[in-house]
C-alpha cells in the first residue's frame, strides 16, 4: 500500500510512503484487540477501593439483646453487616487488576488495529517536521490544514519531540506518541492516525519481530 506525503501545510508531496501488507493489511483479528485492550484499561486502574467489614467497624462487642424472649431473631454484633452501620458483607478490597498478555498477541492487535484504520483510510503520513519552540497555536494549524481538528487524533512520531509534545498537550481529543510507544487502544479510540514519515520504517521494525 501506497499513501501521498503531506505536509503541514496539508498538501500533496512529490513522495509516497509504501505501507508493508504484512503490517497494514492483515486479515485483522478482533479478539487480540479486544484482549490488548482489555489488558490496557486493566492496567490504568488503581484497584485502591477499600469497604470495611465487620472486624473493622469500631463499635462496641457486647451483644446486643439476650439471646432469646425477644420473638426477633438473634443478634451478637452491633458490627454485623446485616445492621444499619454495620461492616460490609464481602466488600471491595484492595487489588492488582493487571494480567499477562503475550507479546506476540500484542503485536497481532496492533497489526489488526493498524489493518482496520488503513482499510478505512483513516491513516495520514505526515512528512517529518519540527517546532522551534512549543506553539499550540502552530499545532492546531497543522491540524486544521490536515483536515482533522475536530476529530480524535493520534500523531506518531519516530522519536521523542518536546516542542512537538507540548505544542499538543492542551488539545483534548490529541495525543501524541513516540512509534515504540503506540497501543490498541490509542489506535482504535483515534478517528485519524498521522503517522510521521521516519515513524512508519519503525513501527514496522518494531512490529514485525
Amino acid at each position: 500500500m501506497e499513501l501521498v506525503v503531506k505536509n503541514i501545510n496539508g498538501k500533496d508531496t512529490k513522495s509516497k510512503a509504501s505501507l508493508s501488507d504484512a503490517i497494514f493489511a492483515i486479515e485483522p483479528n478482533d479478539h487480540a484487540i479486544y484482549l490488548d485492550v482489555k489488558q490496557y484499561l486493566a492496567n490504568q486502574r488503581q484497584g485502591t477501593h477499600k469497604a470495611k467489614e465487620r472486624g473493622e467497624i469500631a463499635g462496641s462487642t457486647r451483644k446486643i439483646k439476650k439471646q432469646k424472649g425477644t420473638g426477633g431473631a438473634r443478634a451478637g454484633s452491633i458490627k454485623s453487616g446485616t445492621r444499619v452501620g454495620g461492616g460490609r458483607i464481602f466488600g471491595p478490597k484492595p487489588r492488582d487488576y493487571e494480567f499477562k498478555l503475550n507479546i506476540k498477541q500484542k503485536r497481532l492487535a496492533r497489526k489488526s488495529a493498524l489493518t482496520y484504520k488503513a482499510k478505512d483510510g483513516a491513516i495520514i503520513v505526515l512528512e517529518d517536521f519540527t517546532f522551534d519552540s512549543p506553539q499550540t497555536k502552530k499545532f492546531t494549524e497543522l491540524l486544521g490544514n490536515l483536515e482533522v481538528l475536530n476529530k480524535k487524533s493520534l500523531l506518531v512520531l519516530s522519536e521523542p519531540n518536546k516542542n512537538v509534545y507540548l505544542s499538543s498537550r492542551n488539545l483534548k481529543g490529541t495525543k501524541v506518541v513516540t512509534a515504540s510507544e503506540i497501543n490498541t487502544y490509542d489506535l482504535m479510540n483515534a478517528t485519524s492516525i498521522i503517522l510521521a514519515e521516519s515513524s512508519v520504517k519503525t513501527i514496522e521494525t518494531i512490529l514485525s519481530k
